[in-house]
């Protein structure tokens, strides 16, 4: 595993291709929206300078609609408030969204929007905003595989009895300031082209731009030092000294960095390995650090779905359990309910928490964030949680997963995965 380092500067833990953790930090793990959400709104309700969100899903449920009425209640009291949805998985709820926090104020940006059928033609279609990430007033933050939608609702398959199982944290600490980083920088990248044109009609308009960049600084150094006198204030908590990484995935300078942490950590196992992915299909380094775990004595369980939302994603997972069963790996399939969580704990000290399934589309394609936390207490909470949904789940035995028609599977999906990732401009190419 990664050794703990000094803390870095917000700018310097981008820089490096492996998770740099920094101590000091709160972590509290969230189980579902019906968590999360409690826990965002009042966070918005208390903010006083600004709050920023990025989310694969905004949806205009019940629950979401009082989420965005939050932001608009907090944009009209004076705070800056900044939203980004990806333009494919909010596709639906667009115009909801659009005429409610945009006409009150809320920046709504949209990363790679659906225009029409020209949209599809785009070289990046693919790659899109998968990250789930809320931060306010650079105090708290919070992160995930929750999208801003009702435990209970499937944008492909309706409502359920049942919630669907997921996570996600909540977060104070140096670790924040690095959340921040990124949601801005996903934030400025879907706004630029629409901010571009705005800003030059204005600089159009105004005779004096230099007297209105001024401002804009002016403005900037009193919001700085607001948040600075907050931060001194003497109510402010003691933070446990908990070591907490953030690692994202992008197309720019982090492309393997979550899955470098995963793999460093499988390769210090030592005990026991409980890794969860609605969507698994790592390539071979990933597999072999698995497999040479599993040899060594280090007890494998993996959670995938037992109810599928996409049959070819059930077919790339399913293609793979003849090879990890056959090395010692146990396999469940979560049949309860719909499985969204994207997490793992590693000898009961090592667990991560995100948005990054183990596929090519995650970790290739996709902008993703998951935190990495070392401590036992997390680490034993989140056990317990991953210990009652294997007990939920069906084992899958080895007579399930062989044949002929396995071998077939694997091809298949192996071929596809390679087009997939050709046609999505992938920097890197998948090795099935």
């Amino acid at each position: 595993m990664d050794e703990p380092t000094s803390p870095p500067s917000v700018h310097e833990w981008y820089a490096s291709p492996r998770a740099v953790f920094s101590g000091g930090n709160d972590v509290q793990l969230l189980r579902k929206g019906a968590e999360l959400f409690p826990q965002m709104m009042s966070a918005i309700k208390g903010a006083r300078h600004e709050i920023w969100i990025a989310t694969y899903i905004f949806n205009d449920d019940t629950g979401s609609l009082a989420l965005m009425d939050a932001l608009v209640a907090a944009s009209r009291r004076g705070v800056r408030v900044r939203v980004v949805v990806d333009g494919f998985g909010s596709i639906f709820s667009m115009s909801a969204l659009q005429q409610r926090l945009d006409v009150e104020g809320v920046a709504f940006a949209v990363f790679r929007p659906m225009q029409g059928w020209r949209s599809w033609l785009q070289p990046g279609l693919l790659r899109r905003l998968h990250q789930k990430l809320c931060v306010v007033d650079g105090d708290v933050a919070f992160v995930g595989g929750i999208n801003i939608i009702d435990d209970r609702y499937d944008l492909r398959h309706g409502w359920h009895d049942i919630p669907r199982l997921d996570f996600a944290v909540r977060v104070r600490g140096p670790i924040v300031a690095r959340v921040e980083q990124t949601v801005r920088a996903v934030w400025t990248r879907a706004w630029f082209g629409h901010d571009w044109r705005e800003e030059m009609a204005a600089l159009a308009r105004n005779p004096h731009p230099v007297q209105t960049a001024r401002q804009l600084l002016r403005n900037l150094r009193i919001s700085r030092k607001q948040r600075a006198a907050d931060e001194a204030s003497p109510d402010a908590d003691v933070l446990e000294p908990t070591q907490v990484a953030f690692v994202v995935r992008d197309n720019l300078r982090q492309r393997r960095s979550i899955e470098r942490g995963y793999i460093a950590a499988i390769r210090s196992a030592r005990h026991t390995i409980d890794m969860v992915s609605p969507y698994f299909y790592p390539g071979r380094g990933f597999r072999r650090a698995l497999r040479r775990a599993a040899q060594r004595g280090v007890r494998v369980r993996l959670l995938m779905q037992g109810r599928w939302d996409y049959r070819f994603a059930a077919m790339a997972a399913r293609a793979l359990y003849e090879e990890l069963l056959g090395r010692g790996i146990q396999i469940h399939e979560y049949v309860p309910a719909f499985l969204h969580a994207k997490v793992a704990v590693i000898d009961g000290e090592w667990a991560t928490v995100g948005s990054s399934n183990i596929d090519p589309i995650s970790l290739l394609l996709n902008l993703e964030a998951n935190v990495i936390i070392r401590d036992p207490a997390f680490a034993a909470a989140l056990s317990a949680e991953l210990n009652d949904a294997f007990a939920a789940s069906r084992p899958v035995e080895p007579a399930d997963a062989t044949g002929w028609l396995v071998q077939f599977r694997r091809a298949l999906v192996s071929r596809v995965a390679r087009l997939y990732m050709r046609l999505a401009g992938a920097s890197e190419r998948y090795r099935g």
